[in-house]
């Protein structure tokens, strides 16, 4: 097999591995009450502990309405609490709830431990490579994301200005 068919099995790989993600953090939403979105903010909130609603919209890219409805649906579902923040009188931090971080775990420790085999598969020189390509991957999605939302911003300026 040749570089360029590597390449493209390794683009639709990547593709595939998104949908299943995607598809899997759906089913585990539906579970707990919530959509994929929701999911994933909370999958945010699991790697970086607390954070203020305007920290969640700006990593998101959900407008402020769209990321107060999200916190809402997850505080209905009691798998976040809204705290004072401690330096700010006037802001709020979200934090996981006492039953999420008891949901949680549970659902998701089979998923980890098979990723744990099969990541552990591989040689540490094949995981540096995976582990390059994930980080560079990562970048790559936020930037064309950034971008996106740019023109996204942009064309709804355009629209106002000409409804003038």
């Amino acid at each position: 097999m040749g570089k360029r068919d590597l390449t493209m099995q390794v683009v639709l790989g990547g593709r595939e591995y998104s949908i299943g993600a995607v598809l899997f953090h759906q089913a585990v939403g539906q579970l707990l009450g919530i959509n994929v979105t929701d999911m994933k903010c909370l999958d945010i909130m699991t790697l970086r502990g607390s954070a203020s609603p305007s920290n969640l919209a700006q990593y998101t890219g959900l407008s402020s309405g769209a990321t107060t409805a999200m916190l809402d649906r997850l505080e209905k579902a009691r798998l976040i609490v809204r705290r004072p923040h401690p330096t700010d009188r006037r802001g709020t931090i979200v934090v996981l709830s006492k039953e999420a971080t008891r949901k949680l775990p549970v659902i998701f420790a089979p998923l980890a431990k098979a990723m744990e085999a099969l990541v552990s598969s591989y040689t540490e020189n094949e995981l540096a490579i995976l582990a390059d390509f994930l980080s560079k991957a990562c970048v790559l999605w936020q930037d064309q994301r950034q971008k996106l939302q740019g023109r996204h911003a942009r064309g709804q300026r355009r629209a106002r200005q000409l409804s003038r």
